[in-house]
Formats: C-alpha cells, sequence, structure tokens
C-alpha cells in the first residue's frame, strides 16, 4: 500500500491523520496560479503571500480564522480550482508519509455560499455545495490512484451558520459510499447548540442515518462545550478537547469511554488554545493516561507546518518516543471512521509497517 522504502530514506512516520482541513491547506503557488487565471487581484505582491497567509508566532482564534479572508476567495466557487486542491492534498499527505487522511472541509463555504455580503467581497458563482463534494470527491480519487494512500471527507457545519447544517448532513448521506465519512460541527465554541436547534437536528439526524459524528470542542472553549458534544450531538470523536483535563469527571468517563481526541499541537499554541509553553500541554497528560488520542496538522498553510513539524514538536517538547508515535497512529487507524473491513485493513498496514505482530504488541 505504500513505499516503506521511500519513507525511511526521508525519516518519515507511516501515519494517519484524521483532523486537517482542506481549506487551511491549500499551496501558496495554486493560490497565486487561480487568482492569475481568475483575474482576481491579490493583497499583496506574490513574493509576500506566504507572509500574509501564515502565523508564526502565539496569537488568538480570531486572528488565525482571519487568514482566511486573506485567499479562500481565489479558490472558493471555483470548479477548476477545488478539484486541484483536492488533488494536490493527497499528493502533500503522501510525500509526508500518511497512508490514511481525513480531510473536512465546508462545503458551503468552498462553494462561496457565505451570508450576504459574500465575506470575500464577490459574487456568488453557480457552485453548489453538492457539486463540491463531488469535485472534491473526484481529486480525493484521482490523488488516491497517482500516489497509492486513501483520503477521504469529513463535511463540516459551521456553528454560525445553522442554516446549512442540514444540507450538511443530507450530503454526508448521499455520499456515504463515494468518498464522506463523517460529519463536523466548527466555528466559534462560545455559539452553544442549545441556542440552535438545527445543530442539534442535524447530528440527530446523522445518528438514526448511522453517519459518523466528529465536533470541534474544548479547543479555546471550556469542559462544557466537549460535554455537549458528546452528550447533546453525540460526537464519536473530539476535535481538539484539551480544556477537558479541566473537569476530571468528564475527562475520566471519556477515557473510560476511549473518547478519541483529534489533537493538532502547532496550532493549539499558535491559536491560543493552550499555554505556549509546549511543555504544559494537555496533550503530555492525555500520554501519560493512555488516552485515546492522535496527532494531526489541523490547517498547515496557516501554520506553515507538515505532519513531521508536529511530530518533532511532540518528541521534542513532550517526551514522545517511538513507541508512543506508534500507539498514536494505531489510536487513529482504529477510530477513524471508515466501514469495519477497511478499517481492520488499515490497523492491519500500520502493525505489519511498524514491525508489529498485532494489537496485543501494546
Amino acid at each position: 500500500m505504500f513505499n516503506e522504502c521511500v519513507l525511511a530514506s526521508r525519516n518519515q512516520h507511516v501515519s494517519v491523520e484524521l483532523h486537517v482541513h482542506l481549506d487551511g491547506a491549500f499551496r501558496v503557488k495554486t493560490i497565486i496560479d487561480v487568482a492569475k487565471r481568475r483575474g482576481i487581484k491579490l493583497p499583496v505582491d506574490e513574493d509576500k503571500m506566504k507572509e500574509l497567509i501564515t502565523v508564526d508566532e502565539p496569537s488568538s482564534l480570531t486572528e488565525f480564522l482571519g487568514k482566511f479572508n486573506h485567499y479562500m476567495h481565489v479558490i472558493a466557487g471555483d470548479r477548476e480550482a477545488i478539484r486541484r486542491v483536492a488533488y494536490e492534498f493527497v499528493e502533500t499527505k503522501a510525500r509526508e508519509g500518511v497512508i490514511y487522511v481525513e480531510a473536512r472541509y465546508s462545503p458551503h463555504l468552498l462553494a462561496n455560499c457565505g451570508v450576504d455580503p459574500i465575506p470575500w467581497g464577490q459574487e456568488k458563482g453557480d457552485v453548489t455545495p453538492d457539486e463540491v463534494v463531488r469535485l472534491v470527491n473526484q481529486g480525493f480519487s484521482e490523488g488516491e490512484k497517482a500516489f497509492n494512500i486513501k483520503a477521504r471527507s469529513i463535511l463540516c457545519c459551521m456553528r454560525h451558520e445553522p442554516s446549512w447544517s442540514m444540507e450538511v448532513v443530507e450530503l454526508c448521506k448521499k455520499y456515504r459510499n463515494d468518498g464522506v465519512v463523517a460529519i463536523d460541527l466548527a466555528g466559534d465554541e462560545s455559539l452553544n447548540c442549545e441556542a440552535c436547534p438545527e445543530h442539534r437536528k442535524a447530528f440527530e439526524e446523522a445518528v438514526k442515518s448511522c453517519v459518523h459524528r466528529t465536533v470541534h470542542a474544548g479547543e479555546v472553549g471550556p469542559p462544557s462545550v466537549v460535554k455537549e458534544a458528546v452528550d447533546v450531538l453525540k460526537a464519536e470523536r473530539i476535535g481538539h478537547g484539551y480544556h477537558t483535563i479541566e473537569d476530571e469527571v468528564l475527562y475520566k468517563r471519556l477515557l473510560e469511554k476511549k473518547t478519541h481526541f483529534e489533537t493538532c499541537p502547532i496550532s493549539s499554541r499558535l491559536t491560543g488554545g493552550c499555554d505556549p509553553d509546549y511543555t504544559k500541554h494537555p496533550i503530555i497528560r492525555f500520554m501519560k493516561d493512555k488516552a485515546n488520542y492522535s496527532l494531526n496538522t489541523d490547517d498547515p498553510l496557516v501554520f506553515n507546518s507538515t505532519l513531521n513539524s508536529d511530530y518533532q514538536v511532540a518528541e521534542q517538547y513532550m517526551g514522545f518516543n517511538e513507541d508512543e508515535f506508534k500507539r498514536v497512529n494505531i489510536n487513529a487507524a482504529e477510530s477513524c471512521f471508515l466501514p469495519e473491513n477497511e478499517r481492520k485493513q488499515l490497523v492491519k498496514d500500520l502493525h505489519e509497517a511498524y514491525g508489529m505482530c498485532n494489537s496485543t504488541c501494546f
């Protein structure tokens, strides 16, 4: 399924990634190329685009989210560009040693269906959220064949746009056998679901229809948002979840349930989600408690990072060793949203790559 010799020569891990945003993983060169083709004027000169887009020092989630306004309008609503970024994403992950990835995105944002006025100040086109999903699936499928890895989609509801949520879950159902494996809820954690019945209804429909569920929670918000995610939205995985440890009762319950935390080391420092001192990161607690968690990039374009960068941070500042890297990747494989037979094969592939007999080796 993958070329172990090539990976070894680049000193990379054979990995699984579960939390990375497609729209946070575009290539700067692609943004510039598409802008030229579409006649879109960029906010700065080409040689300064990377600097404008990226976050290098700890800031805030608001500042981080503002970075998307500099480039999303270039890709959103353009069929050729959407298919291209999906294909290139798979190529990038293959080069990083990833053999399976779940990439998430909002079909509505990539279709340029923003609220009026559209955040990027351009006219709405004729690309629909449904077409976005088909284009991403096509790009992923072509990338899979070219680079011999597996890529699947998670479709995001947005906390600030509850009117989109029912359409998102219907798209999950429509494309469940064509590349889409789950639904997500992303955005401002201060907007609770008790006040947004549309989100709750969408996730109730997801449960009823056996659509897998993950929710951004506890990234910058309190443990109560994590509790809402698992108790109200029935989330099977938690995106980030760092602040869960502030509620020992909730944390112990999720440990016992083996709820999976999709952690992102570099992201959590640069968005202000955690103490900027990596040696105080909640991931260290997860590691010591043998929690079910994985390491992920979140938005590698904005953080100017790769999966290897996050692994290096974990090794240098958090005390990770090779056994823990293997354990978290097995965690990721076992907690992925593939159908059961494909999930078991992925776990088997990792065991073989790591020279392990079976899961009892841990």
